[in-house]
């Protein structure tokens, strides 16, 4: 009697299921989320529509919040993530707005990018940052003043005047790199490489190496903060000392 064919080995996220809620039309936060999930954690994700960087556009990423989110919460995930940079650092108090809104809507624990990006940077021991975006003058100049008004020293760094994440995700990882060397500050502690849709994941390690110190960027910085908050201590390598760092933590 010939033995029954194993079964194919598929990952389903049996110790966490994180649901995440990205910009509609954010193509590489996928991706990278998913090349640092170690093994037994899984991601199911929700879109809110974004393409550009206005004000307005910005805000209406939140008019279906509620609805979004819930959607996520059907599917039985263990927490629940708001995934947008420029959107969770609006305004000083944006990210508990969006937390509130999420929490009462799908009764699940839940955080923003915002809030990853600050406990990055305080676990490194940041005070003076070199922020480094995609992003129009405007969403850039936003992005200092939430840093500033929770504690750092923005210390330099440049934004490249990008509007739409169709856009951002056309930069290429080499062209990032030589940007991001050329115009990160010697005085900061951190190096900050904003937003979810440009490919910074694959240059965290070398731009480390170039530059001398931690390098964040919004991807490895919400998944460093999803494993950490949910009691995960596993070992994530290639994606910079953050992960190294507090690899027991």
């Amino acid at each position: 009697m010939p033995s029954p064919h194993p079964f194919a080995t598929i990952d389903y996220g049996n110790r966490l299921r994180a649901g995440v809620l990205i910009p509609s039309g954010n193509s590489v936060a996928e991706p990278e989320l998913r090349a640092m999930l170690p093994p037994d954690v899984s991601m199911l994700v929700t879109r809110l529509a974004l393409r550009g960087s206005s004000r307005d556009e910005l805000m209406r990423m939140l008019d279906q919040l509620e609805a979004a989110a819930a959607l996520l919460a059907d599917a039985d995930v263990d927490v629940v993530v708001f995934h947008c940079t420029a959107v969770s650092t609006f305004a000083p108090d944006m990210a508990v707005g969006i937390r509130d809104r999420i929490a009462k809507a799908t009764g699940k624990k839940c955080f923003t990018t915002a809030d990853a990006m600050l406990g990055a940077l305080s676990k490194l021991g940041a005070r003076r940052i070199s922020l480094l975006t995609p992003y129009i003058d405007e969403v850039h100049r936003r992005e200092i003043d939430f840093l500033e008004a929770n504690g750092f020293e923005v210390e330099g760094g440049a934004n490249l005047g990008i509007d739409t994440n169709a856009q951002m995700s056309q930069l290429e990882p080499q062209a990032i790199l030589d940007w991001a060397q050329r115009n990160i500050s010697e005085a900061a502690d951190v190096c900050f490489l904003s937003c979810t849709a440009i490919k910074s994941a694959p240059v965290i390690a070398e731009l480390e190496r170039r530059c001398r110190k931690p390098v964040v960027t919004s991807n490895q910085g919400m998944i460093w903060h999803l494993l950490r908050s949910s009691g995960i201590a596993a070992s994530v390598t290639g994606f910079g000392m953050l992960f190294d760092r507090t690899a027991t933590s």
